[in-house]
């Protein structure tokens, strides 16, 4: 009987000018079977992305010359692959900035290498939201979600805005499906993080408060109108209905409530 081929390895990519810590970390890496690469300067970093088409990229946020941000902005012209973005800062704009260009999660320096593999283990093995709609037993396309002009292609992963595409990043992409999966249930945080990131990721839940006001913004909605993406105070989100709030519940949120 012959062989089943062996899967091809998953391939990472660590960006990061302290070359110490890039190599332990990819050598943490290597150890669950990625094969790895290097870098420690941002330009050269873009070219070997070109090059390698990674699953998953760990990058620096402070890199010198070309940082991390502008990496990230750079590698999401051409690549869909994830990102775990590094920073030794911690106030929560770095952390915002980060994402807004397309990263999918970030970690806090100093860490510890094997949390890091952990959260790169969880991302890859996550589910993707159009896997929470029910399916039949033969495969066939599933139809695309209308929430008045909003159009969610959730097989051609597209969406658009009154026949205008809107270019989600991966992560805001799938927080958006997962929403519109569900209409009129309010889903937590944590049921977002589960049905995103998996029900094995772990850090700041509200992670999934960014993405969502990255998705409120380029579907040009707002926390007052919330015609898309509505506030469950304290609670977490649900689909709108494409409509403008009438009851006003889309003021400032209070400090334990999704903005």
């Amino acid at each position: 009987m012959t062989p089943a081929p062996a899967s091809p390895a998953r391939r990472a990519v660590v960006v990061d000018d302290e070359a110490p810590l890039a190599r332990l970390v990819a050598g943490y890496l290597e150890r669950e079977g990625f094969e790895t690469w290097v870098e420690h300067d941002g330009a050269a970093a873009v070219r070997l992305l070109h090059e390698v088409d990674p699953d998953v990229v760990v990058l620096d946020l402070g890199l010198p010359g070309v940082g991390g941000v502008e990496v990230c902005r750079r590698l999401r012209t051409f690549s869909d692959c994830y990102v775990v973005m590094l920073t030794a800062r911690t106030a929560e704009t770095d952390a915002v900035v980060g994402l807004s260009v397309g990263a999918d999660d970030y970690v806090t320096k100093p860490f510890r290498p094997r949390e890091l593999v952990a959260r790169v283990q969880a991302m890859l093995r996550r589910p993707r939201p159009h896997r929470v709609l029910a399916a039949p037993a033969v495969a066939r396309p599933a139809p695309p979600i209308e929430i008045g002009p909003l159009r969610i292609d959730v097989d051609g992963r597209e969406v658009s805005l009154g026949g205008t595409p809107v270019p989600l990043t991966r992560t805001e992409f799938d927080v958006l499906t997962a929403l519109a999966a569900k209409p009129g249930t309010a889903l937590s945080r944590r049921d977002l993080i589960e049905a995103v990131w998996g029900r094995d990721w772990y850090g700041d839940e509200h992670l999934v408060d960014v993405h969502v006001l990255h998705v409120r913004q380029k579907l040009g909605d707002t926390a007052a109108e919330q015609r898309f993406v509505r506030t469950v105070r304290g609670f977490g989100y649900r689909i709108g209905t494409g409509e403008r709030r009438r009851d006003g519940a889309g003021g400032r949120p209070t400090t334990n409530a999704a903005p």
